[in-house]
C-alpha cells in the first residue's frame, strides 16, 4: 500500500478554511450534519471530515455541498484560465516574433 506524504502547511490551512466555511454555511441554513449528508448523498462521518478539513475527502463531496448551498458556480471560477497571469506570461514568452503565411505548393493541394 502506497503511503502519501503529508500535505504542505498552506494546503492544510486552505482545507481547514474550506471546512470551516462548509460548516458555517450549513449552520446558517439550519442544517444538521446528517441533513447535509443526506442531501449530498454521503454519510455524516464524511461531512464531519469535510468540515474538519481532512485532506482525503473526495472533491465530489465538496462540489455537492456547494450545489446544496447554491454556490456551485464558484467552483468553476477557482482556476479561471483567463486570469492566470503566470500561465499567460509563459504563453506570451513563446509567441513567435513574426507570423508568416504558409507557402502554397502543388503538393499541398492549394490553389
Amino acid at each position: 500500500m502506497k503511503t502519501s506524504s503529508p500535505a504542505p502547511l498552506p494546503v492544510v490551512r486552505s482545507l481547514n478554511r474550506l471546512g470551516q466555511a462548509i460548516s458555517l454555511a450549513r449552520r446558517r441554513r439550519h442544517l444538521t450534519q446528517q441533513d447535509l449528508a443526506e442531501r449530498i448523498g454521503t454519510s455524516s462521518h464524511t461531512v464531519r471530515r469535510m468540515e474538519a478539513g481532512h485532506p482525503g475527502t473526495a472533491l465530489v463531496h465538496f462540489a455537492r455541498a456547494m450545489q446544496v448551498f447554491g454556490e456551485l458556480g464558484k467552483l468553476d471560477q477557482l482556476l479561471d484560465t483567463s486570469q492566470d497571469t503566470i500561465g499567460l506570461t509563459l504563453m506570451d514568452e513563446k509567441l513567435p516574433q513574426r507570423v508568416r503565411k504558409p507557402r502554397k505548393t502543388p503538393e499541398s493541394g492549394a490553389f
